[in-house]
């Protein structure tokens, strides 16, 4: 009966998120300081779609095209990618309270972008840095996991993701208190708490290719993924090589998430929450699992950034509104956690 009341569930999701999705999203081009009419947005949207001139004044596209088209679209991009390596790690190591950070992937990105702050280099490069240093990080968890694996090579994982995560937040804490207090440490700050307000189309294009590269191999590789919830000795007996799946696994799931930290910041618990949802929607089953992630986790970081971008006369940075509704979600798992994961 509940296999049954999951599946309906989740053919009336998969019908209504997409429509839902690119509501949200038009919603979002429409909203902000300065208002577009629906009128305006469905001529602008009709001219995008038929490649005719849309009519509508200068100072109207270039609102809807070059200022929040990029943000929203970057938004969508981000938040998929969390919340697709969100579900890959929590299925990885068989735990709805893992989230994309747990291998020092944000700690890496977070150091490598404050070194860039703190030495006054192009935006580019600190990009680049911070995206080489959530790389940088993971391989060296999965480097410490490999030599001291043990008998359990995902709690090795754990350990060292967490003991290394512990000492690049000690090395960014470091490079805080030197940091120059009226230019460096104000910079410092608000890319650690997330935002896409300085987001641009070039931003978008550079982190896109990896995005997809590791979304794509999610993809291929979802059906495999169930099997990782056996015991190893189990996977194996079906002809699955347990070490270089979950190897390539963590190292989409990574790609992903260094890509998206490098362009918007830390950015928390859209990884958490949303594959957590989404399987109490679709069922634990990682082929429907990894696309109803996607679509949640793209439009709750849509519908938090237009909440950032309206919600006061300044803007609210995005960490600081994830943190606020992800934190009560998250007592409430734990809460519920002796129910065992659907």
């Amino acid at each position: 009966m509940q296999s049954r009341s999951t599946g309906a569930i989740s053919a009336i999701y998969f019908w209504l998120a997409p429509v839902a999705l690119v509501a949200l999203v038009l919603l979002s081009l429409m909203l902000g300081k300065y208002a577009i009419a629906p009128a305006h947005m469905a001529h602008a949207a009709w001219a995008a779609v038929t490649g005719t001139p849309s009519g509508l004044p200068p100072e109207v596209e270039t609102v809807i095209w070059q200022i929040r088209a990029p943000r929203v679209l970057a938004a969508l991009l981000i938040g998929a990618a969390l919340s697709a390596a969100g579900a890959t790690y929590q299925g990885l190591f068989k735990n709805p309270l893992v989230s994309p950070d747990i291998l020092g992937v944000t700690a890496g990105a977070s150091l490598g972008a404050v070194l860039g702050l703190y030495f006054s280099l192009p935006l580019l490069a600190i990009q680049a840095l911070a995206f080489a240093g959530g790389l940088g990080a993971v391989a060296l968890v999965y480097a410490i996991g490999s030599i001291v694996r043990g008998h359990d090579p995902v709690l090795a994982l754990v350990l060292a993701g967490l003991a290394i995560g512990a000492a690049l937040g000690a090395m960014v804490s470091l490079i805080k208190t030197l940091a120059d207090p009226y230019n460096q440490l104000p910079a410092i700050t608000y890319w650690l708490l997330g935002s896409l307000s300085a987001v641009t189309p070039g931003d978008v294009i550079s982190v896109a290719p990896a995005m997809l590269i590791g979304c794509a191999a999610l993809f291929v590789l979802r059906w495999r993924m169930n099997l990782l919830s056996l015991e190893d000795e189990e996977a194996r007996a079906l002809g699955v090589n347990t070490r270089v799946l979950r190897a390539v696994l963590v190292a989409a799931a990574t790609l992903m998430t260094a890509a998206a930290v490098s362009i918007s910041g830390v950015i928390g618990w859209i990884g958490l929450l949303a594959p957590h949802v989404a399987r109490a929607l679709v069922g634990p089953d990682f082929a429907r699992l990894l696309p109803a992630s996607i679509m949640l986790g793209g439009g709750c970081l849509v519908a938090v950034d237009l909440i950032a971008r309206n919600a006061a006369s300044i803007e609210i940075p995005l960490g600081v509104l994830t943190a606020g509704l992800g934190a009560p979600f998250f007592l409430y798992l734990l809460a519920t956690a002796a129910r065992g994961w659907r």
